[in-house]
């Protein structure tokens, strides 16, 4: 069996883990899937030093479930493969110890691997690996950090979640207290945000400003930039966690879903992105730095109908985009707008980036920044002006519009020579049959609606 390279250094690191966690009880090991839905296993914690001696053995068919952890066949992953196993290899700087658990818990990130060591490139992860290297090929690196929008409910006693949930904040009296950057919302959750903030130090998490956002219960927790795309995707995929398990702790339900309200704002995960060289964020160069922006911008804009797939790619996702909710609908950009999909924010020169804000909180962090990235090559490497920035508000304007239909969605990904080669062809293929299977069965669903309309 062969050992990746760059998994070789593992023993300094869990031997300085184990000399401050002596008590450790439990191992948990986390593999993001297609959706970004983690997947893995408990282990005891003796089991910490054969996880990276040997790898995890775990199925390659977990990379083809649709988002209820059901198995795709269309994917072609599964029984008829004879459901091997991969080794998914550990991901060393992600061993932090879990604050929020009961028993003292570790957990460690997860990477899928082929047995002679080459990677799996159905993994997400891997495949936003590639892209950083096409940037590498032409002497660039991103910095990038995520921005995730929640809304926090009051748990329900049957757990079933079928009926509408009630978010915290929320009165029958009077209009909405959206109490939008309202810091009694932060001071009354004191606990539970002392809590988050503690668990992110202690994860090694760079979580930075957290603020009330435009709805009751709803609130945004921003990320600080990372010169590596695969720490800061890491770094989104381990705060959810985070978020979601000190929720439950303080008995509460921490909810990443896209839209969870008609008459409310939706939950957003923005991606704020620029482009370094040897000597430092091109897009902050004062002779070229505006112009090299402006590719990127034109890149993003003419991938963002074939990318828009990776960017919202659950059936909830499409009804976020709506006129007025502050999630963009037109394929356009501006200057401190937040009405556009990508907005250049005010900011000192040498911090000059492009927040890409389309897509949904619940998306998958490595398929976002992958299709981010793509779009950036692609302006780059075409050298074109974008279109003139829209001034005022985006959604009363005439650009191209998104499309609100996932049907759409996924044909417009399937048919992209571009998005083909973004992912590769195994991760497209997968993703089209898991997104197609998914809409289908919501298809199959008959509303609560449909029957009080025409029972």
């Amino acid at each position: 069996m062969g050992r990746p390279a760059g998994t070789e250094s593992w023993k300094d690191v869990v031997d300085a883990f184990l000399a401050e966690n002596p008590d450790l009880d439990t191992l948990e090991v986390v593999l993001p899937d297609t959706n970004g839905v983690l997947r893995g296993k408990w282990l005891p914690g003796s089991a910490l030093r054969k996880v990276f001696e040997d790898g995890v053995a775990l199925p390659f068919s977990l990379f083809g479930l649709d988002v209820w952890g059901r198995e795709v066949e269309e994917t072609g992953l599964h029984i008829e493969t004879g459901d091997k196993d991969g080794v998914c290899w550990p991901i060393a700087e992600t061993l932090k110890r879990v604050p929020w658990a009961e028993r003292p818990t570790a957990q460690v990130l997860l990477s899928m691997y082929h047995r002679d060591g080459s990677p799996f490139l159905i993994d997400p992860r891997h495949v936003l690996s590639q892209g950083r290297d096409r940037l590498a090929a032409m002497g660039l690196s991103a910095t990038s950090a995520f921005e995730l929008e929640f809304y926090l409910f009051e748990d329900q006693a049957d757990g079933d979640w079928g009926g509408p949930p009630k978010p915290l904040f929320s009165t029958h009296l009077g209009p909405a207290r959206q109490n939008m950057y309202a810091l009694s919302d932060l001071e009354a959750l004191m606990p539970l945000v002392d809590d988050i903030r503690r668990g992110a130090d202690a994860q090694d998490i760079p979580a930075d400003a957290a603020v009330s956002e435009a709805a009751p219960g709803q609130f945004e927790l921003n990320l600080h930039h990372r010169d590596d795309p695969l720490a800061a995707a890491d770094d989104a995929v381990l705060l959810r966690r985070l978020v979601a398990g000190v929720a439950r702790k303080h008995n509460l339900k921490a909810s990443f879903m896209a839209k969870p309200f008609v008459e409310w704002p939706g939950n957003g995960m923005h991606v704020h992105v620029s482009m370094e060289d040897g000597e430092g964020n091109i897009f902050a160069n004062a002779e070229t730095g505006a112009t090299r922006q402006g590719h990127a911008i034109r890149g993003l804009l003419d991938t963002m109908t074939e990318a828009h797939l990776l960017f919202v790619s659950t059936f909830n996702g499409f009804r976020r985009m709506q006129p007025g909710s502050y999630a963009p609908t037109s394929i356009c950009w501006g200057f401190d707008n937040r009405s556009v999909a990508l907005r250049v924010p005010a900011a000192k020169p040498e911090a000059a980036r492009i927040e890409h804000r389309i897509a949904g909180a619940d998306a998958n962090p490595y398929l976002v920044l992958t299709g981010v990235l793509a779009g950036v090559v692609e302006g780059l490497q075409r050298a074109e002006e974008p279109p003139p920035p829209v001034e005022g508000n985006a959604y009363e304007k005439t650009a191209t519009r998104l499309t609100p239909w996932m049907d759409e969605a996924i044909d417009a990904f399937a048919a992209s020579a571009r998005m083909k080669d973004a992912v590769g062809v195994d991760l497209h293929k997968v993703l089209v049959d898991i997104k197609r299977e998914e809409l289908t069965a919501f298809g199959r669903e008959i509303s609560s609606l449909e029957r009080q309309t025409y029972l």
